[in-house]
């Protein structure tokens, strides 16, 4: 396939167009122009392109990628020797921030939902980040919590009323912190996202609303894993992801 090609479709895919980002989605080191095997990630670390040159991958396709807004622009230290990396094997970076988080099927959000049973949609949360979905019987949020424990083999930090039964779960993968409130004010009985911050626990006592922090990597490799299996199943690329470990 085409580099191009495999650019615009994946544009369109995850309409990239309609995110508000702070980072630049699509292609973002340019490599050799065929493209037949992928390795897809979570991040793209050093690790992650040491096994694509090691693999002899043309592409690899991630969801934290690089050029973050407000970031150190120069190319030095580790920046250097990850995109020397890339260059000097004529690879292709792509990565897709919001708008795999964003998608209705192969989205972080959309996919931890359909691994812990969630039946829900975007419901709240700037651009309608934050999912929302009722439970079919209510659930302490200890037990949810634990369960989370259990699908991701990470456990997960429970913050506020453990005893809260929970008939209306939200979540926002990764570091959705900031939309604890959103979600308070959307209903939720409990919400659910990677990272915590300090002030979290202040708002999960005093509103009644318990936290679950599951871990950011966690929550979020399972976007790009059904990424990975698209574009295997339906545009026929050799593609494989890999789950490199990280406790955060």
């Amino acid at each position: 396939m085409q580099r191009d090609e495999l650019e615009r479709h994946l544009s369109e895919l995850l309409a990239v167009d309609r995110a508000r980002d702070y980072c630049p989605n699509g292609l973002q080191v340019e490599g050799r122009p065929r493209i037949e095997r992928v390795l897809c990630g979570v991040t793209a670390s050093q690790a992650l392109l040491d096994l694509a040159v090691g693999g002899g991958f043309d592409a690899v396709v991630v969801h934290h990628g690089y050029f973050w807004k407000g970031e150190d622009a120069r190319v030095r230290g580790i920046r250097r020797h990850r995109l020397k990396a890339l260059l000097a094997h004529d690879i292709n970076l792509f990565a897709y921030h919001l708008p795999l988080d964003m998608h209705p099927e192969l989205g972080n959000n959309a996919q931890l939902g359909r691994l812990m049973g969630w039946q829900g949609q975007a419901a709240f949360g700037e651009q309608d980040l934050g999912w929302l979905a009722p439970l079919d019987a209510p659930v302490p949020a200890e037990r949810m919590a634990e369960q989370l424990s259990e699908r991701l083999a990470r456990t997960a930090l429970l913050v506020g009323d453990d005893s809260r039964l929970v008939h209306r779960v939200a979540w926002c993968t990764g570091g959705a912190q900031g939309l604890f409130e959103a979600a308070i004010e959307a209903g939720a009985d409990l919400f659910v996202s990677g990272e915590i911050s300090e002030q979290t626990t202040h708002l999960a006592r005093e509103s009644g609303v318990p936290f679950v922090a599951a871990g950011h990597h966690a929550t979020e490799r399972y976007g790009i894993q059904a990424l990975s299996a698209y574009l295997g199943e339906r545009l026929g690329l050799d593609s494989r992801f890999e789950d490199l470990p990280n406790p955060a």
